[in-house]
């Protein structure tokens, strides 16, 4: 468990002094990688940020009691892991569409979203780290398939795994920041990892094959056969069993014909744009509509590949998810900024 710089001792002394200043630049090296722990503990950005807020402001309040016998590393990840695991007593897991009841047909009367917080909440890739270069256990540790795991296991089991297999924290480590013995998060390890295996496996291999060139010939593609309509394009991009879910809507559709169904019968009757986006260390887009006013951003959608097709859309449609990612809300801005930049190059 690697420190990102060591404690310099003034800055630490200054910090316990009330140097707001020195406190800052003592934890922001953290920031990025505890704001992905709490993401992947809690399934949602902004219970994310929220949990990073808090621990720093009870880190703050506690700095003048750290006295160095553990890496501040340690002591931040013990407060914000105490603070995640008293967010997921008070709050029900997060959920997909399809853990919400049964699939619908595609014509389905469209009713409105469940509102309450109980859905999985997509991540852009760099509010995560997660750059090109990022490892294939980094980047599965963010898809929404290993989330949805995640949602399955008891709190400490969902630290304890993270903390061992994703972070790389000792045994003993994850026994320090949960006030427990290393026997305890052994046996809570064993019976995490029996559970996580009964989900959907992980894609990473199935992209690592495709490569990135693969990749992205298999987004554009499809991107391609939404923007034509095009019937027979998605029946070959498309899995048999491929699953459509749209939370906070509380339908999802199972199997290809059905998808499909819903997606020329209903979705694709508007006008899109679509630009692929970063996201969960996933394949992805998204999405803007015409409703009378020029085409606005109204979706991100995940995909999730399986021997070499699409196996299955996580589209999300909520204002409050789409601001995470940064992106215009107009696509004719997004157009115009393109422009601006390739003209810039010469």
């Amino acid at each position: 468990m690697p420190e990102p710089s060591a404690v310099e001792p003034e800055l630490l002394a200054a910090a316990q002094q009330d140097d707001q200043d020195a406190f800052g630049r003592l934890v922001s090296p953290y920031r990025a990688q505890l704001y992905a722990y709490c993401y992947r503990m809690l399934g949602s950005t902004h219970d994310a940020e929220d949990a990073v807020q808090d621990a720093f402001v009870k880190a703050w309040k506690g700095i003048t009691g750290f006295e160095g016998r553990a890496s501040l590393k340690g002591w931040l990840y013990r407060i914000a892991t105490n603070v995640c695991l008293d967010q997921i007593r008070r709050r029900p897991r997060r959920i997909l569409t399809d853990d919400y009841g049964p699939p619908a047909s595609p014509d389905v009367e469209i009713t409105g979203p469940v509102t309450e917080p109980i859905w999985l909440e997509p991540c852009p890739d760099h509010l995560l780290a997660l750059d090109p270069a990022a490892g294939y256990e980094l980047r599965e540790s963010v898809e929404l398939a290993f989330l949805v795991a995640l949602q399955h296991l008891p709190a400490n089991q969902r630290a304890v795994l993270i903390l061992r297999e994703v972070l790389a924290f000792s045994a003993a480590e994850v026994a320090a920041t949960l006030d427990t013995s290393v026997a305890s998060v052994n046996s809570a390890l064993q019976r995490a990892r029996a559970t996580v295996r009964e989900q959907p496996r992980s894609q990473r291999a199935e992209l690592a094959e495709l490569g990135d060139a693969g990749q992205r010939e298999l987004l554009a593609a499809f991107i391609g056969a939404l923007q034509r309509s095009d019937v027979d394009a998605m029946v070959a991009l498309l899995a048999e069993d491929v699953r459509f879910t749209m939370p906070p809507m509380p339908f999802w559709f199972d199997g290809r014909a059905d998808v499909i169904a819903f997606l020329t019968g209903v979705v694709l009757r508007e006008s899109w744009r679509r630009i692929p986006v970063r996201c969960n260390g996933q394949l992805a887009f998204a999405a803007y509509m015409d409703r009378g006013e020029g085409h606005r951003l109204v979706a991100v959608d995940v995909l999730t590949v399986r021997d070499g097709r699409i196996a299955a859309i996580t589209a999300f449609p909520s204002a409050a998810v789409l601001g995470v990612f940064n992106l215009p809300t107009a696509f004719a801005d997004l157009a115009a900024a393109e422009t601006s930049a390739y003209g810039r190059s010469g």
